[in-house]
């Protein structure tokens, strides 16, 4: 069924919004989607404060060319959906966990990160690096490391002495 004008444009003007609001933005193909893994992926997503619209890959195209986005637009086959959020790395993370949960539902095609485009492994890459507490963590243990092997030396020499 044919879209009229004004719909298009309404489409048009909501991607430009989504666009220019976003820092990231994952490009989401599905397929034979349920209604209930559509709700569940909807939820998962609002609940880590990421949008998610589905479109028109042809107008979602005409949005992204106006953008001046540095790269080449990955290959967008099949019924295709956007992934969007303020936080860089939280739309292609919690897309990358609900694809890793259910197989041949959804997978990430490509997407947008830092003003250029990223094809399928740069995504999954991206998608895959631990939240920033995480990080901090992993950065206190390396800290912590020398000082923590000094001490177990230091006791052992005690151990010897004594």
């Amino acid at each position: 069924m044919a879209i009229s004008k004004q719909k298009k444009q309404a489409i048009v003007s909501t991607f430009s919004d989504i666009v220019t609001g976003a820092e990231s933005i994952v490009f989401v193909q599905f397929n034979k989607q349920t209604v209930a893994n559509s709700n569940a992926l909807r939820r998962k997503l609002r609940a880590s404060d990421v949008g998610y619209k589905v479109g028109k890959k042809t107008l979602l195209k005409r949005v992204l060319s106006e953008q001046g986005y540095t790269g080449e637009l990955p290959i967008l086959d099949g019924e295709v959906a956007v992934a969007y959020s303020a936080d860089p790395l939280a739309a292609a993370r919690e897309v990358y966990e609900f694809q890793t949960a259910n197989k041949g539902i959804v997978s990430i095609v490509g997407g947008v990160f830092e003003k250029g485009y990223k094809n399928q492994t740069e995504m999954l890459a991206i998608a895959t690096i631990p939240p920033l507490q995480t990080l901090r963590g992993m950065f206190v243990n390396i800290i912590n490391s020398p000082i923590q092997r000094f001490a177990i030396a230091l006791d052992q020499i005690a151990k010897k002495n004594a």
